[in-house]
């Protein structure tokens, strides 16, 4: 569920089951022409998917981080704190842009990073749905493990 989807009023009686909160991370550099930026988007968008929507009334998608340089992944761990401290038990990282060490953004519980995670055109659709399965399967372990669900 996106943060704009939640109404005021829903808030705090959904409050205790939204414990969980994605923050996308684009990883542009500025050097990206326009078409780049919308596909960058577009992919991050698709890896969203992933977890928004089989754990959606669980977890909120806040507003995503686009550029990157050192000192944001300094405001994304300060953030990922932040949000700790206004309630959310876990904050997990989504990026298609870059690879984001954990180490540097040790206040996330999760990061799940795909650069360059579109599947290639020239996969037939069985094998596209299959690597798209796989990794699925692979995000959905991680955050049923985080939970202590597995």
């Amino acid at each position: 569920m996106k943060f704009s989807e939640i109404r005021p009023e829903e808030w705090v009686e959904w409050k205790p089951y939204l414990d969980t909160c994605i923050i996308p991370y684009t990883g542009l550099t500025g050097q990206e022409s326009p078409i780049e930026a919308v596909s960058a988007l577009e992919n991050l968008r698709d890896f969203l998917d992933i977890v928004e929507t089989p754990f959606k009334g669980r977890v909120v998608t806040y507003p995503a981080f686009h550029y990157t340089a050192e000192e944001h992944l300094n405001s994304l761990n300060d953030v990922c704190r932040q949000l700790k401290s206004s309630g959310f038990k876990f904050v997990i990282i989504m990026s298609t842009g870059q690879e984001i060490n954990p180490t540097e953004v040790s206040a996330s519980d999760l990061i799940f990073t795909c650069p360059k995670c579109e599947i290639s055109v020239r996969s037939s659709k069985e094998e596209s749905a299959e690597k798209i399965n796989q990794l699925s399967q692979k995000i959905h372990r991680e955050v049923y493990r985080l939970w202590g669900l597995q």
